[in-house]
């Protein structure tokens, strides 16, 4: 591979613990010849003197603005407001490729600079298919905290955990009811998660995916307790629960789970709500009589951070390994020249 600087950044976001690359992959980049620097992050999972073991550069957090030109800046989450021209080439989450808030603002920093985005999103194979993902680990997440809100036993602020601990806290307890669920989008990644969570927890869960959505049956939807959407739609389709819904006299629906938060897209399959929900205040009621509660953390892994990042990074690695112009990278890049275009962001207006 050609030589190659990647900057891994501290993640702005206070509840992030996560990382794309756990210490044990950063060797491997390491020994493969990359110059990884790493920057200070208190609330990474992972401790620095691990990174600095593997063989990684260190760098105070917040630096990568003044990185050289030519590292690829590494993160997940949102990148701060500023600077107002971005230089290097990011690889993160830049959910900016659907018209969603900020989507614009975030591309034009970019046309400012110079910079690439490579969002990790669109890192796909030949097929389409995601090469690196927390789908799982999303979906899990979003099930088991949906089951404990419906159990009332949800405890906010929510804390990063294990697995075998929220596994013991999902366990039906005495006096527990027994009630109906349904995940949609079943059949992926996140929808995998939802079902194991749910198994944990004693529930059987209706599975719906792409032949019970082509034609929905509403009314059969409203007739569950506890609902997780893990369906993330590429082209328009209807929704599958509107705001009319959540008055309709035969709704049973008590729990309502989003995994995919695509909260402000015009291809939003839930546009009941309009603001994510938090560690801080998890359900939000969007009815109070019959109740109706809405989970919709856009970072749900964060809270297994050891588990999602280990497994993340595992399939991440491999990409990095052979970083370049062409393959997925190559489409990644293709993705974020085409939402500019679709923008109205002319390559006359980059630099660089």
């Amino acid at each position: 591979m050609t030589e190659l600087h990647l900057w891994l950044r501290h993640e702005d976001r206070t509840t992030e613990r996560r990382t794309p690359v756990v210490p044990s992959d950063a060797r491997r980049l390491v020994e493969a010849g990359v110059t990884l620097t790493v920057e200070e992050s208190p609330q990474r999972i992972f401790p620095i003197e691990e990174y600095e073991a593997a063989g990684c550069a260190l760098a105070p957090a917040g630096t990568w603005v003044s990185a050289p030109r030519d590292a690829v800046v590494l993160g997940l989450k949102e990148l701060p407001d500023g600077p107002a021209e971005l230089i290097h080439r990011h690889v993160f989450f830049g959910h900016a490729y659907k018209r969603q808030p900020g989507a614009e603002a975030l591309l034009r920093r970019f046309a400012a600079g110079g910079g690439r985005l490579l969002d990790l999103e669109y890192l796909v194979d030949d097929d389409g298919r995601r090469l690196a993902a927390f789908g799982f680990w999303a979906g899990y997440l979003g099930a088991a905290l949906a089951v404990l809100q419906h159990r009332g036993r949800l405890v906010a602020p929510l804390t990063p955990t294990t697995k075998e601990e929220l596994d013991d806290r999902l366990q039906r307890a005495e006096g527990d009811e027994e009630f109906t669920a349904l995940v949609i989008g079943a059949l992926g990644r996140s929808g995998r998660g939802a079902r194991v969570a749910l198994h944990t927890a004693g529930i059987e869960p209706t599975c719906w995916d792409l032949a019970e959505t082509r034609d929905l049956d509403r009314s059969a939807l409203l007739a569950h307790d506890l609902m997780v959407n893990c369906v993330l739609a590429t082209s328009p389709v209807p929704p599958f629960v509107r705001e009319q819904d959540l008055d309709d006299p035969v709704r049973r629906l008590r729990t309502l789970c989003d995994v995919t938060c695509d909260v402000g897209s015009p291809l939003n399959v839930l546009p009941v709500y309009d603001r994510t929900t938090d560690w801080t205040d998890p359900a939000r009621r969007l009815r109070k009589e019959p109740p109706l509660d809405l989970i919709a953390i856009d970072n749900l892994p964060s809270l297994l951070p050891r588990e999602s990042s280990t497994d993340f990074s595992a399939a991440l690695v491999l990409q990095l390994l052979e970083f370049g112009v062409g393959g997925p990278w190559g489409r990644c890049l293709d993705r974020f020249h085409q939402a500019c275009r679709e923008l109205g962001i002319g390559e006359g207006e980059f630099r660089g």
